[in-house]
């Protein structure tokens, strides 16, 4: 099994889980910021030409696990792994921001849905052509999709 290393740090306005966006949908126009480490700076080459990335970081501040949950969006248990919660067996988290710069080994991010100093695992390029899927189902999230701009987070995962 791989050691996983952050490359680097997430910042964000948000210092609490309270109140905070629980997806980049709720985060819409947020600013943020993601400092590489020096060390590699030179793997954001080319990372300019995209409009968006994905961000893959560890929900630092989650600890424990359950593994049925009543999510946030959700008054009925569900398998943790058909959720989104921060509490899980791998704390990984991931989010789809939009990038507005690139200012040496910092990028300045849109939508940001992460806690400050949130310690960043990987950036992939976000390209449509390798993700978007057709006929998808979504399950118990089906009539929950609409609420998630409005919801906020609360200290419930931690």
């Amino acid at each position: 099994m791989a050691d996983f290393h952050p490359i680097g740090t997430i910042h964000s306005p948000y210092t609490d889980p309270a109140g905070m966006p629980i997806q980049p949908a709720g985060a819409v126009g947020v600013r943020g910021t993601v400092e590489v480490l020096a060390e590699y700076a030179d793997g954001l080459r080319d990372l300019d030409g995209f409009s968006h990335i994905i961000l893959l970081y560890e929900f630092h501040r989650s600890h424990g696990f359950d593994l049925q949950v009543v999510p946030f969006l959700d008054s009925t248990p569900h398998g943790v792994f058909a959720t989104r919660v921060p509490r899980r067996p791998n704390p990984l988290g991931m989010s789809v921001v939009r990038i507005d710069r690139i200012e040496g080994a910092v990028i300045h991010i849109l939508d940001v849905d992460v806690l400050d100093g949130t310690p960043l695992l990987d950036i992939k390029p976000y390209v449509p052509a390798f993700d978007p899927r057709g006929d998808v189902r979504i399950g118990w999230f089906e009539k929950k999709v609409e609420a998630v701009s409005e919801h906020r987070s609360d200290d419930r995962f931690r």
